[in-house]
């Protein structure tokens, strides 16, 4: 079998590599022993904790005994500015209905800032109590007058919304805002004015629909939807496929881990207090002509005697995938986190996290002395380069030799006809005659394929790169080039390197790989600019390895084949 077979093997191993990589993004973890399937009940209700979660002091299992929606009057929108985002807040369930994210812009629109929550995608924070009477994400609140804006030198700006009391009952929302920060703590203050025990539940969920976020193409991904950690089961993603077909399975009931809405560069995710009994669900619902998906978490709140008050808090991160951000919050909270282990993981590394997750902050490493995320991603790709270049060295010197004897080959060809059993036997003797490794060529380069898609994933998740400009035309690295300079200079980088590996002997291999770098190259006219210059990069650097050891083995038997003469 000649080298260029093993080539064309090579190619063919690759993209089986990456069709099972781009699978995996979408499919969860096996199921875990606790697990609960997707819920069919609509979105727009209340979501009720199931019998293991109840107290004994309440049957807060009932319906709310307010009508929701019987308050018909309209509700006001709250605009909440701090020095990262401007958050609008509905008093109608206090729902959090948008979020634009003050650092970030637009997808579409480079003069608009990037909206997280939304009415695009039907995107919103809700939460509520459970119990006889108490406040849903349906009953309309009053806002307490006060501030509405992070004023310079504070650190902290409250909104607070009262609900109607009922029975004596009353409970105010509390969101509280950071400066420097995209937490938001949503907290209920319950004054038991009634004559009995509460032992409420709270619920916290987001609300979404399954259409990919803006930038997202079939050709370029990452996972969108909800996700649920746990210690026991570590980190499971639910696709809106398996909430359709009511497949979905996820861990159900823990005492610890978090629930987040998940897509490309950004997350919201629900961090309740660890230790905390607690149950997660989800669910899907139709929402006029979109279908919409809730994903939440019920918890129970302290018990509250006649005359007493009792209070829950539960932090709502909604930001950027920053992993340095994501992993303070990580930390316990007496070391400045929230507790909230394993929020790294919703940074999309596929099934390499493992290769994937230093390979950045190796990047980070040299943005922080570089200052430039072009830059950095062309330092990291020479470093990697440097790193295997004894592998590519034994490749290159493998295809140079193959290179070398391809006038006997295409001879022995001629010579054999169709006689494909003394062909084969004639280019194993020339192989070994020769000292050959026909496997030379493709091995070493087969051992660098997990670095180099961890790399790929480690690029096309950081939203660092969003924004982030190289040189000259290149204005956001996480963008398709604009005039798409870098894909043409990769499809000529492959046609290079395809010019400088052996001639196969075989006609019809030889149009193969004359068609490849125009397919594959013509994939990355619409992958991320950044992604395409580690791309080229590569290439570039590959070719000046194997020009150079081409041209030395190429002299080299020039200079024994006069000696012999």
């Amino acid at each position: 079998m000649d080298n260029r077979r093993l080539i064309l093997l090579f190619v063919f191993f690759f993209s089986l590599v990456m069709l099972w990589d781009a699978w995996g993004k979408y499919q969860h973890p096996q199921p875990a022993a606790t697990t609960a399937a997707a819920s069919d009940s609509a979105a727009s209700a209340a979501p009720q904790p199931t019998a293991s979660l109840q107290h004994a002091v309440a049957d807060t299992a009932k319906a709310p005994a307010v009508a929701e929606g019987a308050d018909a009057r309209p509700a006001e929108t709250i605009s909440i500015k701090t020095d990262l985002y401007t958050a609008e807040i509905s008093t109608r369930g206090g729902d959090i209905t948008r979020l634009d994210l003050n650092r970030y812009k637009a997808v579409e629109d480079k003069t608009q800032t990037f909206s997280l929550f939304g009415a695009k995608h039907h995107y919103l924070a809700q939460s509520g109590l459970i119990g006889d009477g108490l406040p849903t994400h349906k009953t309309l609140y009053t806002a307490v007058p006060g501030s509405r804006e992070l004023a310079a030198g504070e650190s902290t700006l409250q909104l607070r919304l009262d609900a109607p009391d009922v029975d004596g009952v009353k409970v105010t929302r509390v969101f509280t805002f950071h400066r420097d920060s995209y937490l938001i703590d949503v907290a209920f203050e319950i004054d038991n004015g009634s004559g009995k025990t509460l032992a409420p539940h709270a619920y916290y969920q987001l609300q979404r629909d399954g259409k990919l976020p803006e930038g997202e193409s079939s050709m370029v991904s990452t996972f969108t939807g909800p996700a649920v950690y746990t210690t026991q089961d570590k980190f499971q993603k639910v696709s809106f496929s398996d909430l359709d077909k009511g497949k979905a399975k996820f861990v159900a009931n823990a005492d610890n881990g978090w629930l987040a809405m998940v897509q490309h560069y950004f997350v919201a995710a629900w961090a309740p207090t660890t230790g905390v009994a607690r149950e997660y669900f989800m669910r899907k619902a139709e929402n006029g002509a979109d279908s919409t998906y809730t994903a939440g978490v019920i918890l129970p709140v302290a018990a509250a005697a006649p005359g007493a008050h009792t209070q829950i808090v539960t932090p709502l991160y909604a930001g950027p995938q920053i992993q340095k951000t994501l992993e303070q919050l990580a930390q316990p909270v007496d070391a400045g986190g929230i507790g909230a282990e394993g929020l790294p993981l919703v940074v999309d590394y596929g099934w390499l996290t493992i290769l994937a997750a230093p390979i950045f902050w190796c990047l980070q490493a040299i943005h922080g002395l570089l200052g430039n995320w072009g830059w950095a991603i062309v330092l990291l790709t020479i470093g990697i380069k440097a790193l295997f270049y004894p592998l590519s060295a034994a490749s290159y010197k493998s295809m140079a030799k193959m290179r070398a004897v391809g006038p006997r080959l295409q001879a022995i060809k001629e010579r054999c006809g169709d006689d494909k059993q003394r062909l084969n036997r004639e280019m194993m003797e020339l192989y070994k005659r020769e000292k050959i490794n026909p496997l030379g060529g493709c091995l070493p380069v087969l051992v660098q394929i997990p670095v180099f898609i961890a790399l790929y994933w480690a690029l096309l998740g950081a939203v660092e790169m969003r924004d982030a400009p190289w040189i000259l035309w290149i204005n956001d690295l996480s963008s398709v080039d604009p005039f798409y300079v870098l894909p043409v200079i990769m499809v000529v980088t492959m046609l290079i390197q395809t010019k400088l590996n052996p001639t196969p002997p075989d006609p019809m291999q030889a149009k193969v790989m004359m068609v490849m770098p125009f397919i594959f190259g013509g994939m990355f006219f619409f992958f991320p600019s950044g992604l395409v210059l580690y791309w080229v990069v590569n290439n570039v650097l590959s070719i000046a390895q194997q020009w150079k050891i081409t041209r030395d083995i190429e002299a080299g038997g020039k200079a024994a084949n006069d000696a012999k003469a």
